[in-house]
């Protein structure tokens, strides 16, 4: 188990608080060891699940009632305790907390104060499902340590450099900036974590670099990351906007709203559920695991074919975008649960690219490697690479470089 740091304590809980789960992990930066993860999931629910696992053992299992996020985290800090890794621990430099929505305010992560946390709930109703429930962690954490720096990480702030050409939406000014209507991106930790590894794998500086990242999970988002910097992303005021997601839409004309509203009696919240929790894959075909669809469109169904090849025509539509947008690519990076793990999905997104610079080599895309790696052929003129990501070793790093000193 990895001790403080040779310039001291160097240990950062990094907390990611979902509506109804607790996601945790305590790493070390002095070695960026993971001393432990968990979960609590079913906060709320007559039975939850709490595993906690520690680096150096195997994993500990509970299943009871969890009423709230407060007990939840007090769960999270018993376990922790009985590793000998509890929140009073003097190594024990901050907590990182995964925020949601930054809107424009928020550029950098922010140690918390009574007013950061007010500007946080303002932004609530642009993420009504994650920033109370991130605000909820955030304060748990502070009254069972209120010694401890608690920081916020927030998904939009790498995005916040995208230029207003790209940021607005073609509609009124002041309407737009009255009700702070604008295109705003999620994944950022995720976006920049990769995009900064690809620059590595490509033994490059992040600012000499230019990448296309495809994070692909049951959320999905695309941006396009010019020397370190994000100039474009495909999420919008929310996350629904952009790339076919696990239940989510993705990009649709805003006149399906009306027409659905005044021609087919749905009202304003049904359209929500349809359009977040009814689309994507899972509307198209029924499933949302891309494994299930390549299962059954190998299988010959017609509906996870077309579920399948709808999901990879915008893919390739979001990497010509951002192809021009760019000018120069010299990476188109896949990260995330499908990203990472549906080769298939990489092959397809690439095929008949070669005009643009893009190949895979076959044997390179199928190989169950772990670790960042190239899949394109030594001759292609643009890497092509899968990348794992780690948004929680983000948070903790931009957490120690704010409050590590």
């Amino acid at each position: 188990m990895s001790a403080a740091g040779a310039n001291g304590p160097s240990r950062v809980l990094v907390l990611n608080s979902g509506s109804s789960s607790l996601k945790y992990q305590l790493l070390d930066m002095a070695d960026r060891a993971r001393l432990a993860t968990g979960l609590v999931e079913r906060i709320g629910e007559r039975s939850a699940r709490h595993v906690h696992t520690p680096a150096d053992g195997e994993p500990r299992e509970r299943e009871r009632p969890v009423a709230d996020h407060t007990e939840a985290l007090k769960a999270a800090a018993d376990e922790l305790a009985a590793d000998g890794l509890g929140l009073d621990s003097p190594e024990l430099v901050a907590v990182g907390h995964r925020v949601v929505h930054g809107g424009r305010r928020f550029r950098e992560p922010t140690v918390v104060d009574d007013s950061v946390l007010a500007a946080i709930e303002r932004l609530s109703p642009l993420a009504p499902l994650h920033n109370p429930a991130n605000l909820q962690g955030i304060r748990t954490a502070r009254a069972l340590n209120p010694r401890l720096p608690q920081v916020a990480v927030f998904d939009t702030a790498f995005h916040t450099t995208m230029p207003e050409h790209a940021a607005r939406y073609a509609i009124d000014v002041a309407t737009a900036d009255a009700h702070r209507v604008r295109r705003y991106g999620f994944h950022g930790t995720s976006h920049a974590y990769v995009s900064r590894r690809a620059a590595a794998l490509l033994g490059r500086a992040p600012e000499d670099v230019n990448v296309i990242v495809l994070h692909l999970g049951n959320g999905a988002s695309a941006a396009a990351v010019e020397g370190g910097r994000c100039v474009d992303t495909s999420m919008g005021m929310t996350p629904l906007e952009g790339l076919v997601m696990g239940t989510r839409s993705g990009d649709v004309d805003p006149a399906v709203i009306f027409h659905l509203a005044r021609n087919g009696g749905m009202a304003l919240d049904d359209i929500d559920r349809l359009l977040n929790q009814r689309s994507g894959l899972a509307g198209l075909c029924g499933d949302n695991d891309m494994r299930e669809i390549l299962a059954r469109r190998d299988a010959g169904d017609e509906r996870a074919r077309l579920a399948f090849d709808i999901y990879i025509h915008r893919l390739r539509r979001y990497i010509g975008a951002y192809y021009a947008v760019l000018g120069r690519v010299d990476a188109l990076v896949f990260t995330a649960g499908v990203g990472e793990n549906a080769a298939p999905v990489r092959a397809a997104a690439v095929e008949g690219l070669g005009s643009l610079g893009l190949a895979i080599d076959e044997e390179r895309n199928g190989a169950r490697t772990k670790g960042p790696r190239l899949i394109s052929p030594e001759y292609a003129r643009v890497a092509v690479a899968v990348v794992p990501t780690d948004e929680e070793l983000e948070i903790a790093t931009q957490t120690f470089a704010l409050v590590g000193s």
